[in-house]
């Protein structure tokens, strides 16, 4: 098998050539998303359709980084803050309407833990999964393998070893469930702040009140 299949495969690999060309690919897209002008909002859109494997009306804040970009498969309307880093080097694959705060890592790049394994230059790239409606807050880590369920928030400054399940709060470090969400968060703004009437008599003619599930 080549590095590339082996890589492909979640198998241990070596970054050879062959995929240190793919990665020249990609940087020269970083090079121009993360040095354009900032407020060319249609520039900065048209070059992230360019970068990901797959994306609608994606956008993100530069500058942001990543591997291989193609790798990265993204659902309708994502949004991006500033300084995020996707190690894509397995499978990155995000649902729709999602969230992603300031200094969010998504790692889906890992090293064998024995030096002698690891001075070997042999890598490996485990998938990671985000379901619909899911923000993460600002600084978190997502290690590599895990699956963020549907209509989840992620607390700021979490690390997520492990998966997580829809309708969830988790936080933490390592990242737990903290609590459920349901209807009774729906009208709430900040902790137990209600969204005020004018606006939530605009967000229920706007909104779609149906959830995706799977």
């Amino acid at each position: 098998m080549t590095n590339k299949q082996r890589r492909e495969a979640q198998m241990a690999y070596i970054t050879d050539k062959t995929l240190l060309e793919e990665q020249q690919i990609c940087r020269k897209k970083l090079q121009k998303l993360n040095f354009i002008d900032r407020s060319d909002f249609d520039g900065i859109a048209e070059i992230v359709k360019d970068l990901f494997g797959k994306s609608e009306n994606a956008f993100v804040n530069p500058p942001f980084y990543c591997d291989y970009g193609k790798n990265i498969e993204v659902g309708k309307n994502f949004f991006a803050n500033y300084n995020c880093t996707i190690l894509d080097v397995a499978k990155v694959i995000i649902g729709d309407n999602c969230f992603i705060a300031p200094n969010v890592s998504i790692y889906t790049a890992g090293h064998p833990i024995h030096p002698i394994s690891r001075n070997s230059l042999y890598e490996y790239g485990k998938e990671i999964i985000i379901g619909h409606n899911v923000w993460l807050g600002g600084n978190t880590v997502i290690c590599p393998g895990v699956h963020i369920g549907n209509n989840v928030v992620i607390g700021a400054g979490s690390v997520v070893t492990k998966d997580i399940p829809d309708w969830s709060f988790a936080a933490g470090n390592p990242c737990r469930v903290i609590k459920k969400i349901t209807d009774d968060d729906k009208t709430k703004l900040f902790h137990n702040e209600e969204i005020d009437e004018e606006a939530w008599n605009d967000i229920v003619n706007r909104m779609d009140f149906s959830y995706k599930e799977d």
